[in-house]
């Protein structure tokens, strides 16, 4: 019996849950978005199976509708949903950051004997839309789902059983422990990478060469501060409570650092980052990462064309890469390539080419 799917906002995250739900048995994949090119890129890249221009009578057939929209605009949807013919066996998940809004809206939806289960595939790209999606966009990372207390089980195994041709793994957890969690490993970061620029910005007067030295230590950590603006302002709204208190916690760490900087004891400033390096160190590289691509440094001298004999031996060798980047300088780290892998078994194969046929050092920071 086929199953049927229908998939709202067909961008990076709606268009590759479409193409790894494909690899579904028996399942249909009827997709929508309010963009009508969106939509005809679609069809055409046979991102779903058919698209529709009115998915409020798709929404009759379907087994499980997903929003591949943005928070806000998903709260909208909701609100049209409750009015729409649906199967009373249908079930409903989002694809949104933050948890709260969305698990309160489902609230709504339960009373009306409509069941939603929050989702959250921790997962991206550095591009966007519809042409950046690939069916093992979410390969080994977290596919949060945040049921409503009580939520029954049969559900919960409905979605589950669908979900795992993401291959990524799938937990639940509740709103609240969501939210909390992703403020303090993504949501807050965003907030000191943009405040780390502003800071920049204020030496402009007085050193106006600091700008020029802000190359490759600088700039990773402020890589995400280049995200796009209205997401980071609508996520940060909707998750203020929890970033609030991750901003209280933050003042209570630099006052720490003032101390130890007022001191100026060698040992304990030491032991301070020789903590935080253990710590960090410690951190699970890859799988389940938000918005983290398997990377692999290489060390490569400075000659005319290294880059393109790297990249023509992953070639060779039908490796496919993500993204590349030069890490121009840094206190501790020179000439290095930073070479980004959809996937860890990329990543390994990708060292053992690089170190056999180019002899370059390479190692995963």
């Amino acid at each position: 019996m086929t199953r049927n799917v229908l998939v709202i906002g067909l961008g990076l995250i709606g268009g590759s849950i479409a193409l790894a739900l494909q690899k579904a048995p028996e399942v249909k994949i009827v997709g929508y978005d309010q963009d009508e090119n969106t939509a005809k890129q679609a069809e055409m890249l046979n991102v779903v199976h058919e698209t529709v221009i009115a998915p409020e009578i798709a929404a009759k057939d379907a087994d499980v509708i997903i929003f591949g929209t943005p928070v806000n605009a998903t709260l909208v949807w909701l609100d049209q949903l409750k009015d729409w013919q649906l199967k009373s066996t249908v079930i409903i998940t989002d694809t949104g950051s933050t948890k709260k809004a969305i698990m309160q809206k489902a609230a709504e939806l339960r009373a009306k004997g409509i069941t939603f289960i929050g989702g959250h595939p921790m997962a991206g790209s550095h591009k966007s839309g519809i042409l950046a999606a690939k069916p093992h966009l979410f390969e080994n990372a977290y596919y949060m789902l945040t049921p409503l207390a009580g939520e029954e089980i049969v559900h919960m195994a409905k979605l589950e059983s669908l979900l795992k041709y993401t291959h990524a793994k799938v937990v639940s957890v509740s709103a609240h422990e969501h939210d909390h969690m992703t403020a303090v490993v993504s949501h807050f970061p965003h907030i000191i990478a943009a405040s780390l620029v502003h800071q920049l910005r204020t030496e402009d007067d007085n050193y106006p060469m600091t700008r020029s030295l802000a190359a490759g230590g600088f700039r990773d950590i402020t890589r995400i501060a280049s995200s796009n603006p209205i997401l980071w302002r609508d996520i940060t709204l909707q998750n203020r409570k929890e970033l609030l208190m991750q901003l209280k916690d933050w003042q209570a760490e630099m006052g720490r650092v003032q101390q130890l900087l007022e001191q100026g004891e060698a040992a304990d400033i030491e032991q301070y980052f020789a903590s935080a390096k253990s710590v960090r160190d410690e951190l699970p590289v890859g799988a389940g990462a938000f918005f983290t691509p398997f990377d692999l440094y290489v060390d490569v001298p400075d000659y005319a064309g290294v880059i393109a004999e790297v990249i023509g031996y992953l070639a060779d060798e039908a490796i496919s890469i993500t993204n590349l980047r030069i890490v121009e300088s840094r206190e501790d780290v020179f000439g290095v390539l930073v070479i980004s892998f959809q996937t860890e078994e990329d990543r390994k194969r990708a060292a053992n080419c690089i170190e056999k046929r180019a002899k370059f050092e390479t190692y995963i920071s």
